[in-house]
């Protein structure tokens, strides 16, 4: 008998078949199911409430690591000198405290007179404005009477009800304690944000399942922290040198040096909020002008100096020194200005450009996530 030839194994049938045709395709993988419209909307509104409602919890929170934010390029510089992490946060922590409080102490008595002397000087500006706003008056007085001649428009006027609400002093006295404790609650977290905030990325990255995940995680926080930290850092240098620059300038005008430091620390601070503090400024400087100043063209001289340091940083110093790769679309930076002020009001003012930066990077780094970044430019 001839023997028989061996029997084929099973993966040269399969690769037989498949040279062939004989084998189906293989079937595509199924589409990873997504959320509808109506869900991410919901999703959005709940985390909106939850940010709005738990802001004495997250507040004090998001400042902590913006102050930290600031300290930690500091730090570094200090642990470069063998300066041990823990007393070169304690040290850059009390020297931030120490000229908070000499700013402080020196901006007091000038904002509590302008606070007393408000209700006086806004008397004798009513007139300045009335001879300013005559010409449009009369035409509007014009208007109306021709809309009366013709008989368009009724003389009778609308009753108004005006409601007046007391101020219970214990609501003010209950107020004060939770502040203080806010306040005392950002110094620690700050402290320990600086301190042991390495430590805890270390511990949560350890988590992590495989070496390679941890180290492009690592690589991707230690980017992010760096570049936002130097962010913040030159934000409040450029702010910080565009407040001295106003005062200085209101100073050469005759300003007394405590009222002129005061409007410098403001325009300092409003600077935060592109477009919104700068704007909140200009008002402000015009009122001071009115106030400090008799004749027209001298009042509008601390307006216009504030308009124009303002101009050469945000047009020309800012975008120097950060580059392209930190710049946000002003559509976004406004819509950002609005929801995070309509969050937490003056705070989430100040907060929202950092935010958006650390979004942007966050987005920028992570792959499959880098249209969204050019989307916030």
């Amino acid at each position: 008998m001839s023997s028989l030839p061996p029997a084929p194994s099973a993966s040269e049938i399969v690769a037989l078949a498949d040279e062939e045709g004989e084998l189906p395709p293989s079937p595509p993988p199924a589409p990873r199911p997504r959320s509808s419209s109506a869900a991410v909307v919901l999703a959005t509104l709940a985390v909106a409430f939850t940010l709005w409602a738990t802001q004495d919890l997250v507040l004090p929170i998001l400042l902590a690591m913006f102050f930290a934010l600031i300290g930690n390029p500091i730090i570094r510089g200090l642990q470069r000198l063998y300066l041990p992490r823990f007393f070169g946060a304690l040290l850059v922590l009390l020297g931030g405290l120490a000229a908070a409080g000499a700013l402080g102490n020196q901006l007091i008595e000038p904002a509590s007179e302008w606070v007393r002397q408000v209700p006086r000087e806004m008397k004798q500006l009513a007139p300045k404005l009335r001879d300013l706003t005559k010409p449009m008056l009369d035409a509007n007085k014009a208007a109306q009477n021709i809309a009366r001649a013709a008989g368009g428009e009724s003389t009778s006027k609308p009753v108004q009800v005006i409601r007046t609400e007391l101020n219970e002093p214990y609501k003010v006295l209950t107020a004060t304690p939770r502040r203080v404790a806010s306040v005392l609650a950002v110094v620690l977290l700050t402290f320990f944000f600086m301190v042991y905030g390495q430590q805890l990325q270390r511990n949560a990255i350890a988590l992590l399942p495989t070496r390679q995940q941890k180290k492009l995680t690592v690589d991707i926080l230690t980017s992010i922290e760096r570049a936002i930290s130097r962010y913040v850092l030159t934000i409040t240098v450029i702010n910080t040198v565009l407040g001295l620059a106003l005062a200085g300038s209101l100073y050469w005008l005759g300003v007394p040096l405590q009222e002129a430091l005061l409007w410098g620390t403001m325009a300092a601070i409003l600077n935060f909020a592109p477009y919104v503090g700068p704007l909140l400024g200009i008002i402000i400087m015009l009122l001071m002008g009115f106030v400090a100043f008799d004749d027209l063209w001298p009042s509008l001289l601390p307006a216009g100096l504030y308009l124009a340091l303002h101009t050469l940083e945000g047009q020309i110093v800012t975008p120097i020194i950060l580059g392209h790769s930190m710049r946000l679309s002003p559509l976004v930076l406004i819509l950002a200005l609005m929801v995070f002020g309509w969050l937490w009001g003056i705070i989430g003012l100040l907060l929202a450009v950092p935010l958006l930066v650390c979004v942007k990077l966050v987005l920028a780094r992570i792959e499959g996530l880098t249209g969204w970044a050019k989307l916030l430019e």
